[in-house]
């Protein structure tokens, strides 16, 4: 008898210590989206940044996978999120611009309407936990309700509404107060950066015993210039004083005194998925959302163009993938994404099912990040309207770059179309125009990138306001 029960009490001992690891490999994958905010390509140490680096940041880079040919889907923040939260070309859902924070400018009453189809609402369906903490900017909600991050699929929002705030006095660029939990508008002290880090790492904390997709967007290094210890540069009262340098030693300093607390930021999430045993169970995405603004030198100076334009410089930004066990350390690709790609990748992990009415423009990076196989060749475009209503359009197909401008057009309009073409495997700086060179090249990129827009178009989502 004594033979009998010794055996039977260890296979019960050995299922009740395998079996919960066995569950848990067969867990869904968690996601943390990591976008910052105007930091151009070389604004981390891995990206070539030449005055200081980005230990954290770096970090994630030689233990996962950077993409060194990566581009946000917009050139100014509120398009480029649109496209991150619905993995299709903001156009569709009607958000070309900046949401302006002035109640008569053209831009101010749009939003992210409930008919798009977020990768919060996706993974939220297939059992997920969801949270967004920071910058939301996909409408003001004194102007719809819809338009709160609560109605697209995140159970949990932490940050505020608007393009950006004081770092201190959380007031916005509307001149508001614009700090909330939930539905909540809530004073609380702190530098944003260091709010914004705390309660991601809460959430992870929090929602460990399931699957979760936490949505950091940060508001850094976007102005207003305040490093931690700086003083109020924003009030309800006066409104915005704008910093300005001395030098570039200074603007330097500055630059790097706002980054860092984004580093130990990254530092502290990943030390706590390895805490809590969930590295090899989470992947963190890491980008940003347009090139730099003139605030910071933060982008490649061989890169033609800033924030708000369509050349390179507007658009290509650092890209890191980390994922212990799943992504090779110290791997690199130079296949092009686009920050479109995100929401389909999430949701091909995670076994999650797209809305089959709102047909995704971006695709799957899991093969590329999981080292199982490339991409096939597609074009990427680009659309940016300013908010003084001027237009560029771009497209690029293989080395092959179409760039549109429209100088001294009517506000809005296409009018006074100029286009060059550049190969940007040859002149990645798009210096030497060869339009002139290969017209039927030109003309026919041009046709595509007109059918683009106008496919686009064709289904837009219907917006308040606008152009």
């Amino acid at each position: 008898m004594r033979r009998f029960v010794f055996p039977l009490l260890a296979a019960v001992l050995f299922a009740l210590v395998v079996s919960p690891l066995r569950a848990d490999e067969k867990r869904k994958p968690n996601f943390v989206v990591i976008m910052v905010d105007d930091m151009g390509y070389a604004g981390v140490g891995c990206f070539g940044n030449p005055w200081f680096r980005t230990p954290e940041i770096d970090r994630l880079a030689e233990e996962g996978m950077r993409l060194t040919d990566f581009h946000s889907s917009g050139t100014v923040c509120s398009p480029t999120r649109a496209g991150l939260l619905t993995g299709r070309y903001q156009q569709r859902a009607g958000i070309e611009a900046v949401i302006h924070p002035h109640a008569d400018h053209p831009e101010h009453r749009k939003g992210l309407q409930k008919s798009e189809t977020t990768f919060a609402e996706a993974l939220k369906a297939a059992g997920y936990a969801t949270g967004i903490v920071g910058k939301w900017h996909q409408g003001y909600p004194h102007n719809s309700d819809d338009y709160h991050p609560q109605e697209h699929g995140f159970d949990e929002f932490v940050g505020y509404h608007s393009g950006n705030i004081d770092f201190v006095s959380h007031v916005g660029d509307h001149d508001k107060h614009d700090w909330w939990h939930g539905r909540e508008e809530t004073e609380e002290e702190g530098y944003a950066t260091h709010l914004i880090n705390r309660y991601a790492d809460d959430f992870i904390r929090r929602h460990r015993g399931e699957p979760f997709c936490l949505y950091v967007s940060h508001l850094a290094i976007h102005n207003p210039v305040q490093v931690p210890g700086d003083p109020v540069r924003r009030t309800e009262e006066d409104g915005w004083t704008r910093w300005k340098p001395e030098n570039e030693a200074e603007r330097v300093e500055k630059l790097e005194g706002m980054t860092m607390p984004i580093d130990e930021g990254v530092g502290q999430i990943r030390r706590t998925l390895e805490e809590l045993g969930l590295a090899e169970n989470t992947l963190v995405l890491f980008f940003s959302d347009n090139g730099p603004s003139r605030d910071f030198p933060s982008g490649d100076p061989d890169l033609r163009g800033q924030k708000g334009s369509v050349y390179e410089g507007g658009h290509k930004v650092p890209f890191i993938a980390w994922w212990p066990g799943k992504i090779e350390a110290g791997a690199s690709s130079d296949v092009p994404g686009i920050t479109l790609d995100v929401m389909p990748t999430l949701l091909s992990l995670a076994g999650a099912k797209a809305d089959p009415e709102r047909a995704l423009d971006g695709v799957d990076l899991s093969p590329v990040l999981l080292g199982k196989g490339s991409l096939p060749e597609r074009p990427l475009y680009w659309a940016s309207l300013s908010n003084g209503g001027g237009r560029s359009e771009a497209m690029r197909e293989g080395p092959w770059k179409l760039v549109v401008n429209h100088p001294k057009a009517k506000a809005g309009t296409f009018e006074n179309e100029k286009v060059e073409l550049y190969r940007l495997d040859r002149d990645p700086g798009e210096q030497n125009d060869l339009a002139e060179k290969h017209p039927d090249r030109t003309a026919t990129l041009l046709a595509r990138l007109k059918a683009w827009y106008g496919d686009t178009q064709a289904t837009a989502t219907p917006q308040v306001g606008g152009w």
